[in-house]
């Protein structure tokens, strides 16, 4: 055994001197060369590629590692044994990533790579103005030569667009709107945001379901219509156009519409908007994959029909010019230099002007009670490219109700009580809010509620039968009273004739008989 132990000695002390020797002989370049033309013939003979993707580029956050990361945790919880945890900020999921150190594989478009998450200690900082995380993360590809364009030109763009689902998917959207007065927050943004918790889907949507169809589609269309918008040479964006009397479901339209394209939605008061400047710099604020929502627009401000505000005045070019002259189109509203000065020509290049291309995938929704109210410039394709009409409660619409309030599925309502409700829908004129007010309350006795419900709408129609004949005999009593005045007008006019002709004959003979003298 002491032998054993000799004998080791006396080679670590060989070791020892030939390493000295070669630090001697061998400078610290020609031993860093040396290892660099060993690497170059390594990776000469390798089949495979490496990159690295760390976390900090530089002093800033490295994109890109942090798509990975998430792209990343979509398959590690089903291939990998080890995991990490995490939760982000506003972020209603937990998010699955690599361990230290781990491998997993992956496949895109049938090549196959292979992933490690590196993580290492950072070598002691000299002093700087932004210090380093202790420890130097990231990220190794590795892939086979042959597949190295394949996997940059495309699989890297992939993983950024996955990411970017992933995010959007994970995080809570948020309901912003603008500050008061055009202040600016503790960040300088002029938005101010809450978590946006509506639960309204388009399932649960009280409208005719063919108009619910086209309406998913047209929106799954424009979200996935980046190509086509670019082949086409168009701004990626569109506008909606809700309208109908109030209580018909417009917010809840809206609201479906950000939960089912996971938008975040930016609620516009153009009241506290002074100038077309601000309205301008709050377009930039906004984010892209949003809902911009005016709601109420003929409220807001002044945006009523140029046509309209010319009156009976028969020359076209007068109306315009009163138009154009007035204070609303010149921007002063209310006392003199006060109020808000946004003009219809500021908010129509908000919609579809050249600032309306700063960011991508916005929609832009509208809604009134009036629409006749409108500018028509405000109303065409481009700005507004689809209009919803938001009617009275249909028999199809009162379905979904009875479901969501009273768990009815198809074929659970009486036949016969379903036909008295498609006779007295149209009649009735209601609302799918104040037939989901009928329902509500009383919810816990499925057939009082419908019993109720189907009364309250009888009321309702006969109500409104009786309204309308009223108005009808109205109408018919003053068509009277013009038939009756209509002579009597005739009869002056026609005797002012006459008086007009006989003083005309009397001075026709007083110039005879100037004539004859």
């Amino acid at each position: 055994m002491k032998e054993y132990w000799t004998s080791l000695a006396s080679l670590l002390g060989v070791l020892a001197f030939c390493q000295s020797f070669l630090q001697t002989v061998f400078p610290p370049e020609l031993r860093f060369a040396f290892l660099k033309l060993a690497s170059k013939i390594f990776h000469w003979f390798s089949s495979y590629y490496y990159f690295d993707i760390t976390e900090i580029d530089g002093v800033n956050t490295n994109e890109l590692y942090n798509a990975v990361q998430l792209y990343l945790s979509a398959a590690v919880s089903v291939t990998c044994t080890r995991l990490s945890l995490t939760r982000a900020l506003n972020s209603s999921a937990i998010t699955f990533g690599l361990s230290i150190n781990d491998c997993m594989v992956d496949t895109f478009n049938g090549v196959t790579v292979l992933w490690e998450h590196v993580v290492s200690q950072r070598q002691s900082q000299t002093f700087s103005w932004r210090p380093l995380p202790e420890e130097k993360r990231g990220f190794t590809l590795r892939i086979k030569k042959k597949d190295k364009f394949l996997i940059l030109n495309s699989y890297l763009d992939f993983i950024m667009d996955k990411a970017n689902d992933i995010r959007r998917r994970n995080q809570d959207r948020l309901l912003y709107t603008n500050s008061r007065g055009g202040s600016l927050d503790s960040r300088g943004h002029p938005w101010e945001s809450v978590p946006f918790k509506h639960p309204s889907t388009f399932d649960t949507l009280a409208m005719d379901p063919k108009v619910k169809n086209e309406i998913m589609e047209d929106l799954q269309d424009f979200a996935n219509g980046q190509s086509f918008y670019q082949k086409t040479g168009r701004a990626w964006k569109r506008g909606y156009l809700l309208y109908g009397p109030p209580g018909t479901g417009k917010s809840s339209m809206i609201a479906a519409m950000a939960n089912f394209l996971g938008y975040d939605i930016y609620d516009l008061e153009l009241t506290e908007v002074h100038t077309n400047s601000e309205l301008r710099k709050l377009l930039m604020k906004t984010s892209s994959k949003s809902i911009i929502v005016i709601e109420d627009i003929d409220c807001s401000i002044n945006l009523t029909n140029r046509k309209k505000k010319g009156g009976g005045d028969a020359s076209g070019g007068a109306a315009m010019r009163t138009y154009y002259d007035s204070p609303e189109m010149r921007g002063v509203s209310g006392e003199e230099g006060g109020g808000n000065s946004i003009t219809l020509s500021g908010l129509l290049n908000f919609t579809d002007g050249l600032w309306s291309c700063c960011g991508s995938e916005r929609i832009f929704v509208f809604t009134t009670n009036h629409i006749e109210k409108l500018d028509p410039a405000l109303l065409r394709s481009g700005r507004m490219d689809m209009h919803i009409f938001m009617s009275h409660c249909s028999f199809p619409a009162l379905k979904i109700l009875l479901k969501n309030y009273l768990g009815f599925e198809e074929g659970n309502l009486d036949e016969e009580i379903a036909k008295k409700f498609e006779e007295v829908l149209d009649k009735a004129g209601m609302t799918p809010a104040d037939v989901s007010e009928a329902l509500i309350k009383n919810r816990r006795y499925k057939d009082k509620a419908v019993r109720e419900l189907l009364e309250v709408l009888k009321v309702k129609a006969e109500k409104n039968k009786k309204s309308n004949a009223g108005s009808a005999e109205e109408e018919e009593e003053e068509q009277e009273k013009r038939a009756l005045e209509s002579p009597k007008v005739e009869g002056c006019g026609f005797e002012e004739d006459n008086s007009c002709k006989k003083g005309g004959d009397e001075d026709q003979k007083q110039d005879d008989e100037k004539i004859e003298k």
